[in-house]
């Protein structure tokens, strides 16, 4: 029963930075990969980030590359997406996932519940 909360969104103006936090809990998770996706109304569920766990190999989708940075904390067992020099664009609810691929939302078995980033210009 593995749980994974997301945490940090808001309102901000184009240029700011935010953090978003993903807590997971419960029984151990055993999934490869944890990633960050986004998603707009109206569009698809888009990749931002993600990485393996053990190694810490990272990736990033090419819209935010060079502004977000992905992260992790072993001892809390959170995952952070550091986001600088947002844009209207980034405006979307954004999920945490764990699974055991990178780039697609159905190589993820477990998701939260999402938070909502707002950014205006």
């Amino acid at each position: 029963q593995v749980q994974l909360v997301e945490s940090g969104g808001g309102s901000v103006q184009a240029g700011d930075s935010l953090r978003l936090s993903c807590a997971a809990s419960g029984r151990t998770l055993s999934a490869t990969t944890v990633a960050w996706f986004r998603q707009a109304p109206g569009k698809e569920r888009e990749f931002v980030s993600a990485f393996y766990w053990d190694d810490y190999t990272t990736y990033y989708g090419d819209s935010v590359e060079g502004r977000f940075t992905i992260s992790r904390d072993i001892s809390k067992n959170t995952v952070y997406l550091q986001m600088s020099d947002l844009k209207p664009e980034d405006t979307a609810v954004y999920y945490c996932a764990a699974g055991l691929g990178v780039w697609e939302a159905g190589d993820y078995a477990y998701w939260g519940q999402g938070t909502q980033v707002t950014v205006s210009s």
